[in-house]
């Protein structure tokens, strides 16, 4: 009890009123409702004083915020859903200083978000004790003050910020003496710098023995940029999962998040996975860049006779269309690439899509939630019904989204996916497989196509070479091979030229700059529909698609290699043969 209030008597004076402990209240109702509101204001401040107290005995500074001047600018640094969660909200901002205040300072959460936010801030912070009351007194403040927008997760790097550090990184060597020279803080942007001056598809950290790996994968290809010492592991690893949404205390399982670089020129999307590993954990973030897949249908790299065929196929009215290919092979580069083309005035495009990594102008996109049970099948039966003209399924999966999608390319829709086979002629024997009837296969499917990403010949340092033997013997068997039906004109032997990239500080001696596809592609003809059955296998398939003309990726690329656009080795590499 507070030294200024010794009883319940003292409180009835107090109040204008006199009566006796236990006897009946007497007095007007305004009397007792003062009685009730003292009572009241005692447990409070009863409350307060064991606050400050705990605050006292952990050694945290302790506050109260009823009747606390908070602005709606320092309150906004946390959203309020985010607040209500953790019992913790932000009290003051002066713009270099930030003050937290929560029920319990000392927890890991509240300690997570005074990193976040200064973190994101750029300024000093303390965390404050602060009772549940004096907590609840503070949050309705987001009630009465004006809208407050959300803190979107994300790292503010001015572009002046991000210029600094790229004019410091020319190759991969720079990367390296440019963070051994900066503090740790500025890791991340110059990491997320380098990769954009650099033309990174993904930043690799990994944690070893003796030390942090960096690498780089540019153009398909991981490139060694870095190596940080072993002690800066676990401030790099918390600041990335921190920004992206990650909880920072889980280490044993793999978690994935997202965070934005915000830029005047453009907004870059950085998608984030971790995994457990022996030394710590293993993280990669990839830059989704707009620029990265605003590649137009005729700049893919088609050879024209297969452009003007995937044209035609693409200018129908229904029908499927589906890409085929691992992980990594241009997939949906391809399918934007015609969606941008087949985007026009009076034709509705709607996109289903795990998850919505790019977004397109005058494209409705659509995010599958497997929590929600909003799946690729249930979403298509929900788009159908959006009277759409095209549709794009960002995967047939399993039989279910098969059936939906090949009901959809019967009954008057244009129909675009993608299938996890090695290649084209594999597409067929797996829809059969997962359980679709050959006889709804052969109307439904136009094309399918195969590919790959093959690096281009750098053009400011390519020369003309000889290549060996054995190198020009395979050369030979797989022009030998391309099918009279594909209509392609090759030249004779006698004229055959074949180049390489020396090397030079622009494409980091590698010779290569840039990618372009190696495609093949199925056209359903009379005969491969008539073809179809339950027994079809991928050999008979592929004989059957080459008969009827079609050039196999391999071909496709060493025809590219001829003239010029790519090396052998490459196409070797990266599609055999």
């Amino acid at each position: 009890m507070p030294k200024d209030i010794q009883s319940i008597e003292d409180l009835l004076v107090a109040a204008g009123t006199k009566t006796s402990i236990g006897s009946a209240p007497t007095g007007t109702e305004n009397a007792q409702q003062a009685i009730e509101q003292k009572l009241h204001a005692v447990r409070l401040q009863e409350i307060e004083q064991e606050t400050s107290q705990v605050a006292a005995d952990s050694g945290i500074p302790y506050v109260n915020l009823k009747g606390f001047p908070i602005s709606p600018e320092a309150l906004q640094q946390i959203p309020e859903d985010q607040a209500s969660a953790k019992k913790t909200l932000c009290f003051l901002y002066s713009g270099t200083e930030v003050r937290l205040a929560s029920t319990n300072p000392t927890s890991e959460e509240a300690k997570q978000l005074l990193f976040s936010v200064t973190e994101r801030l750029k300024a000093n912070g303390k965390l404050y004790q602060i009772s549940n009351d004096s907590f609840e007194s503070a949050f309705t403040l987001y009630k009465s003050l004006p809208k407050i927008h959300k803190i979107v997760k994300g790292v503010k790097v001015t572009d002046k910020e991000l210029a600094v550090f790229q004019e410091q990184i020319h190759n991969y060597a720079d990367v390296q003496t440019t963070l051994a020279s900066s503090n740790i803080t500025d890791t991340l942007v110059i990491l997320m710098a380098a990769a954009i001056k650099l033309n990174s598809s993904d930043i690799h950290i990994e944690a070893e023995e003796s030390g942090i790996a960096i690498r780089f994968r540019v153009d398909g290809i991981l490139q060694d940029v870095a190596t940080l010492p072993r002690e800066e592991w676990k401030q790099i690893v918390s600041r990335i999962k921190l920004i992206s949404g990650l909880k920072i205390n889980v280490t044993d399982r793999p978690q994935d998040g997202r965070f934005t670089i915000y830029l005047k020129t453009g907004d870059t999307d950085v998608r984030v996975s971790m995994i457990p590993t022996a030394w710590g954990e293993s993280v990669v973030m990839r830059l989704l860049r707009p620029s990265a897949i605003a590649v137009e249908f005729s700049q893919l790299g088609w050879r024209e006779n297969m452009k003007k065929a995937l044209t035609r196929e693409i200018e129908k009215p229904h029908g499927m269309i589906i890409t085929t290919g691992p992980t990594g092979s241009g997939k949906t580069t391809t399918l934007y690439a015609i969606l941008r083309y087949l985007n026009k005035p009076g034709v509705k495009i709607i996109t289903l899509e795990d998850p919505v990594e790019y977004k397109l102008e005058g494209i409705n996109q659509s995010q599958i939630d497997h929590k929600k049970e909003y799946t690729f099948a249930a979403g298509l039966r929900s788009i159908l019904r959006q009277d759409p003209d095209v549709v794009m399924v960002g995967e047939i999966r399993d039989l279910e989204t098969a059936d939906v999608a090949i009901n959809a390319a019967l009954t008057g829709h244009l129909m675009l996916s993608t299938l996890h086979t090695n290649d084209a002629s594999g597409a067929l024997p797996r829809f059969i497989a997962m359980g679709v009837k050959p006889f709804l296969i052969a109307p439904s499917l136009n094309a399918i196509i195969g590919q790959r990403l093959i690096r281009k010949i750098h053009e400011d340092c390519k020369e003309e070479i000889k290549l060996d033997e054995e190198s020009l013997a395979r050369v030979k068997k797989i022009v030998s091979e391309i099918p009279p039906a594909a209509g392609e004109t090759i030249l004779p032997e006698s004229e055959w030229k074949f180049y390489h990239g020396k090397g030079c500080a622009v494409c980091n001696d590698s010779g290569y700059k840039g990618r372009i596809g190696a495609f093949e592609l199925l056209l359903m003809t009379d005969t491969i529909r008539g073809a179809l059955s339950e027994n079809l296998s991928e050999y008979k398939m592929r004989e059957l698609a080459i008969e009827q003309g079609m050039i196999t990726m391999v071909q496709d690329g060493i025809l590219k290699a001829l003239d010029g656009s790519t090396t052998v080795e490459e196409v070797l590499r990266v599609v055999g043969e």
